[in-house]
């Protein structure tokens, strides 16, 4: 499998990841900040979805157009603005599930050579295809260091 397979094989894994890192909270559990300054488990959840929901478009405007420009986002202005604190944690992974699914066709379509294609981000320049789908398949992993510290601190078994 090539480099670009294997990567969209792990992208595919993320959903089933956060599901297991997650597996068998409470509500409670899951809006614990057990952390001081911490998020609590389902505003990861709910910060994780958006930006997957972002880095789709991304992908999808770096397939479909020429160098299309981008915006730096604020994780932060997110949790704030957009009722993580009420959203129902299942259809935040169900939403996720499908919306990997269906990039993962896309993706699975593409020539290897697509994966060069660029987009512009106004702070980082140009990031290609292939950069952008490593940096959100990486993103699930990284927020699950997070979600088993949570767990840990709560005294939860974090299955290390």
């Amino acid at each position: 499998m090539s480099t670009i397979g294997t990567l969209i094989e792990r992208y595919k894994q993320g959903p089933s990841l956060l599901r297991q890192a997650i597996a068998g909270m409470t509500a409670e559990q899951m809006d614990a900040r057990p952390v001081p300054g911490r998020w609590s488990t389902r505003e990861v959840v709910c910060h994780i979805v958006d930006f997957d929901q972002l880095y789709a478009d991304r992908m999808k405007r770096v397939i479909a157009e020429k160098e299309p420009d981008f915006s730096p986002s604020e994780p932060d202005a997110f949790a704030a603005h957009l009722a993580y604190g009420k959203r129902d944690v299942v259809r935040e992974l169900q939403l996720l599930t499908l919306l990997r699914e269906q990039m993962a066709v896309i993706l699975e379509s593409l020539p290897e050579e697509a994966f060069r294609r660029a987009g512009r981000h106004s702070v980082r320049g140009l990031v290609t295809l292939q950069e952008l789908l490593q940096a959100i398949t990486d993103h699930i992993p990284h927020h699950i260091r997070f979600i088993e510290e949570k767990k840990a601190a709560l005294g939860l078994h974090t299955g290390k």
